[in-house]
């Protein structure tokens, strides 16, 4: 924090996912006083998608600039039965609750999600202490993108590593959100998903490439 305002520097803390976590971390928002650090947070991941109410908390001198920005790049502000919603649940102790119930069931979905995985041969990078996502290393000379190409074509859609690598070194590595891994019909997907890049691999086939840049799939020899 000592660099940082002799820099003159400013930090922007993206915080959407903090309150999954089942103990708080330091916040540099807190360290810092808000001095230089700008905090974002979000109840559309915590709450409903569809529940378009998020917060910034900053310097009092900044917010009517973030204000203006916001309004002149969303023209417009929040619903204002989107805030009142919002505000109610915060207010009558209901969002806490929630939040209890909402990580107990992914520390079991966590868990049971990455005991499935292992039985493929899919092993967890590590177990993080919340939130939705297993980043994870496939068998050894499977192909993320060929995967998900392979589980695309059965209706499930997956997320290769490559696509979160500016360097496109992670081809080995697959992210799964595992509040979307409830049903048994992907894992057999996944089984069917890898035992065909295993016999592509012993083919010599062509491998299938993501673009990191559009999302779009391409063929590659």
């Amino acid at each position: 924090m000592t660099r940082l305002a002799s820099s003159g520097m400013m930090i922007v803390e993206d915080d959407i996912f903090g309150d999954f976590e089942p103990e708080s971390s330091p916040r540099l928002a807190v360290l810092d006083g808000l001095a230089r650090v700008i905090r974002i947070g979000s109840f559309s991941k915590t709450l409903s998608a569809s529940i378009r109410c998020g917060y910034i908390a900053a310097r009092p001198d900044w917010i009517d600039a973030l204000i203006d920005l916001q309004v002149a790049i969303s023209f417009g502000g929040v619903s204002p039965a989107t805030a009142e919603l919002v505000f109610a649940v915060l207010n009558d102790g209901g969002y806490r609750k929630h939040m209890e119930a909402v990580r107990r069931r992914l520390v079991r979905a966590r868990r049971d999600t990455a005991v499935r995985l292992e039985a493929l041969g899919i092993t967890l990078w590590l177990m993080p202490r919340g939130g939705f996502y297993l980043w994870c290393a496939l068998p050894a000379g499977q192909d993320a993108t060929t995967l998900a190409r392979a589980a695309l074509c059965e209706d499930v859609v997956l997320a290769p590593g490559n696509v979160f690598s500016v360097s496109q070194s992670a081809s080995g590595f697959m992210r799964f959100n595992v509040a979307q891994m409830g049903e048994a019909r992907i894992f057999d997907v996944l089984e069917r998903a890898l035992a065909s890049g295993r016999c592509r691999e012993k083919g010599g086939g062509r491998l299938e490439t993501l673009s990191a840049e559009d999302g779009s799939i391409r063929a590659t020899m």
